[in-house]
């Protein structure tokens, strides 16, 4: 504590010195690569605040496409309004990039990830994206001098661009990157080192937690067909609230996975559509009195639901004065009736349209439960328009559940879908138009790039403050982490392993204060 208060100070000054505003811009673009931004949230909003005021003054970053793109991304990250024609500079008057640009490689590679946090109808990003991704991996596949560190974060990023991953992997991933950079700095460094440890054992408690609450209310032993993933929804749940002063909503969003779970194997393996039909009723009407005609495996869940579910809208009640249950239950009852729908499709039969299943799909992923859950358990400034919106399913709500739904589905094996035993856009894209799997992945991919941009417009278009959009966008990124090699949820496999110990798990090693001094002046 007391090294990572030092810290804290150094880099503060650092900031505070740092001597031009793209000096100020990298050394906040490191900060948040290394996973320490809820550190400086002050600074670091007063800086890009003083920076955007003063854009008429931008002789710091004419002709140089890093800062320019640098600049943009970050602006947009933290709800700052700019414009794509800050990029018009880098074009012919007939609409295509410069050839110049692709001699520029650490340019281009800022321009890439800026140009990721495009919104619908910006054609200029949309052709940044197509040009750079062509002309970065002509740059790292003719191996022309490039710095190998270089190499690495262009090929990193072409596999998966920032502002898409999910910030506790990519702060790992970073921080073992960074070390080999030959300008790190070394206090920066230790930081970043210190902080992933100290927020990792804040997440290992949470968990212990999470571990004693669902043993004692022992429903994966009385619904032995039910899956039983605490540490994979925990790792959903802190990808969605990293922050150590999220503990409460990791707690309530791992018990809301955990039920989805549960759940949706009822839906999807074990209940007759009678007995869902049933369940469903009850859901809607919440009220224990309904659940006598439930059969004994269904009691065991709802009532394990509504307890649990109850006494998150007391706590709240009780701390903030609202009265949250009918949101909570709404989104319940959403989730579960769409559910019935998909049942119901299998039951009958029947292949919906693409457009059919995905109407129904977003609600069926669960995004929109855990979002719900995520804003009150988070203490978000609770007013009339924010939950209009949050009623409204907003389409910051609407796009993180889409993104989760697609990337899901994205998931789904070959065996399946020859087998016609699951409800996907893939299985639907290709039976309504007599498509290959193939072609199937690929317009899904094409979705979730569309989903993207309406969810980037949405950052500066909604009422909500911007923890909870972050917290909105995690949904999405922890979505493509997850089912990235596969059903890293509902199988366990190696992958899932690997992501439990990197991040959870296994701490970063840290020198002593002096042998990381020795290291910088050796280096020096």
């Amino acid at each position: 504590m007391d090294r990572m208060e030092k810290r804290k100070k150094d880099v503060r000054l650092m900031l505070e010195k740092a001597e031009t505003p793209l000096a100020k811009l990298e050394l906040i673009d490191t900060i948040q690569r290394l996973g320490m931004s809820y550190l400086f949230e002050e600074e670091i909003k007063r800086i890009l605040g003083n920076i955007y005021n003063e854009e008429h003054i931008d002789s710091w970053k004419k002709d140089n496409l890093h800062a320019t793109a640098l600049s943009f991304r970050l602006f947009r990250q933290y709800g700052f309004q700019v414009f794509q024609d800050v990029f018009y500079d880098y074009k012919h008057a007939r609409g295509d990039f410069q050839e110049l640009v692709a001699e520029d490689v650490k340019g281009m590679l800022s321009l890439y990830e800026a140009a990721h946090v495009v919104s619908e109808g910006e054609q200029a990003l949309e052709d940044a994206i197509f040009f750079t991704t062509k002309y970065l991996k002509l740059a790292i596949s003719s191996g022309n001098n490039i710095d190998p560190n270089l190499a690495n974060r262009i090929s990193h990023s072409l596999e998966i661009p920032l502002h898409w991953r999910m910030q506790r992997a990519e702060a790992k991933w970073f921080i073992d990157a960074y070390e080999k950079e030959k300008d790190v700095n070394p206090l920066l460094f230790e930081l970043a080192k210190l902080n992933f440890n100290m927020v990792q054992a804040t997440h290992q408690a949470d968990l212990r937690n999470m571990s004693r609450w669902w043993r004692s209310l022992g429903v994966a032993t009385k619904l032995n067909f039910a899956r039983d993933r605490l540490v994979e929804s925990f790792l959903w749940s802190m990808g969605i609230a990293v922050e150590p002063q999220y503990g409460r909503c990791r707690e309530w969003l791992t018990k809301v996975m955990n039920f989805v779970l549960i759940i949706d194997d009822i839906y999807d393996v074990y209940g007759s559509l009678e007995e869902l039909e049933l369940f469903t009723e009850v859901v809607e009407r919440w009220d224990t009195k309904e659940m006598e005609k439930l059969p004994y495996y269904m009691k065991i869940c709802f009532l394990a639901l509504y307890n649990t579910t109850n006494e998150m809208a007391f706590e709240t009640l009780k701390d903030q004065g609202w009265d949250i249950l009918p949101y909570l239950t709404k989104s319940w009852t959403n989730f579960i009736k769409a559910m019935l729908v998909e049942a119901k499709w299998c039951n009958e039969g029947h292949t919906p349209s693409l457009k059919e299943y995905l109407e129904n799909g977003w609600l069926s992923s669960s995004g929109s439960v855990f979002l719900v859950h995520a804003f009150f358990a988070t203490k978000q400034n609770i007013r009339t328009d924010v939950l209009q919106a949050l009623e409204d399913n907003h389409n910051l709500l609407y796009c993180a559940s889409m993104m989760f739904r697609l990337s899901n589905d994205l998931a789904t094996s070959s065996a399946e879908l020859e087998r016609g035993d699951v409800a996907s856009s893939i299985h639907c894209y290709m039976r309504e138009n007599n498509a290959s799997e193939m072609d199937a992945r690929e317009h899904v991919r094409g979705l979730i790039k569309d989903t993207w941009k309406k969810m980037n417009g949405s950052i500066c278009d909604s009422p909500f403050d911007l923890p909870f959009i972050n917290m909105a966008l995690n949904l999405a990124r922890t979505s493509l982490f997850i089912y990235q090699y596969g059903d890293g949820l509902g199988v366990e496999d190696a992958k899932s392993k690997d992501h439990v110990m990197s991040l959870i798990v296994n701490p970063v090693q840290i020198e002593t204060h002096k042998e990381t001094l020795v290291n910088h002046f050796a280096a020096v």
